[in-house]
């Protein structure tokens, strides 16, 4: 049909469009561009296809792992969490045992510190008692040895029998005592 056109443009004298390709030369192309386009369309195009699948498939594998990833860190993160909430709890709970324990021992060594102030109290009344004692003991000889050389003088005679001395002596202390229980 071509062919048929471009004989008649040459036989009318019309000079051929340099836009129209000669006849022959458009048989050839069309031909050569079916080659082409068979060899694209059978070999090349289904290797395409194979190479945009495999891409497909990678990205969507890509995306699946991502996807189990994040789940993945976002049951780590719910463990992580859980672990710090019990670790948190854990820590008051030892503080709340530190705290009680050491109230308790304050309290033990109260009661310990009071104990031990009352032994000494006790100790110190008992060592008090014990110094009266010795200290009436030794004021009476001391008294008694006074009286006795002061008797002596009074009397004038030598009082130095032990015997009289004490008696003597134990009369006055005495008399001491009751006179100071007198006033009391």
């Amino acid at each position: 049909m071509i062919a048929n056109l471009v004989q008649l443009a040459a036989e009318h004298g019309e000079e051929q469009n340099p836009l129209i390709p000669p006849g022959p030369e458009l048989l050839v192309g069309a031909i050569a561009f079916a080659i082409v386009f068979f060899f694209f369309w059978k070999k090349l195009l289904p290797n395409i296809n194979k190479v945009l699948e495999e891409r497909r498939e990678a990205i969507e594998g890509g995306i699946e792992k991502a996807e189990a990833a994040q789940t993945e860190a976002q049951s780590v993160l719910e463990q992580y969490k859980a672990q710090l909430a019990e670790a948190r709890h854990e820590a008051a709970r030892l503080r709340q045992e530190a705290q009680e324990q050491g109230a308790q021992l304050i309290a033990e060594m109260r009661a310990e510190g009071q104990r031990q102030r009352e032994e000494i109290v006790a100790a110190g009344h008992s060592q008090i008692e014990a110094d009266r004692k010795a200290a009436a003991q030794s004021l009476r000889q001391d008294v008694g040895q006074l009286a006795t050389e002061l008797a002596g003088k009074l009397v004038g005679e030598s009082l130095e029998e032990h015997a009289r001395q004490s008696r003597t002596i134990d009369r006055f202390l005495d008399e001491l005592d009751a006179k100071a229980e007198a006033t009391r």
